[in-house]
């Protein structure tokens, strides 16, 4: 699976495509959890929706949120989030995360799983080709910004609310 390079996406949009909130988008950026790749807030008091993402930040805040869902500790998933960044782009389509509760493995062939599970490790799994390919159909219905063109200095240039914050904030 070839990972989409040309195409990055604001806050909002990456809320939808991941499936979570305004709030933990701009809270997970804030922590240094999952932060913008392609354009980071430009000062502290930046909204999410300035910030832009790319499709595998995308993917790893979907990862974040499921792992969050089945109960993982937020010190497990920062160790996994960490990992997998690491990662080249083209292997995220071959890991599946698995985990007993407590800690998360990743495995990147059948084999891995089927001996975790027959050590009695494994008691869910994330295969991350599958949330690729769901991303891939969230992401087809959301707005994005190709990157070959220059980014707006105002990415909601109509948002009148935003603007009046940012009259607010320079004064």
């Amino acid at each position: 699976m070839a990972l989409p390079k040309d195409v990055g996406y604001r806050g909002p949009a990456a809320c939808a495509a991941a499936g979570i909130t305004y709030r933990q988008l701009d809270y997970w950026a804030r922590t240094r959890l999952v932060e913008p790749s392609v354009e980071p807030a430009r000062d502290s008091g930046a909204s999410a929706a300035q910030r832009l993402y790319s499709f595998r930040d995308i993917l790893i805040l979907k990862v974040v949120k499921r792992l969050l869902d089945t109960g993982i500790s937020l010190q497990q998933i920062r160790a996994s989030v960490q990992h997998l960044q690491r990662r080249g782009a083209s292997d995220l389509a071959q890991v599946t995360l698995m985990s007993d509760g407590v800690s998360v493995y990743e495995c990147t062939s059948p084999d891995e799983v089927a001996d975790l599970l027959q050590s009695g490790q494994g008691v869910f799994g994330i295969a991350l080709g599958r949330v690729w390919r769901e991303l891939e159909g969230s992401l087809s219905e959301v707005p994005g910004e190709h990157l070959d063109a220059p980014l707006p200095d105002d990415p909601h240039p109509a948002d009148e609310l935003a603007r009046r914050r940012r009259q607010r904030r320079t004064g």
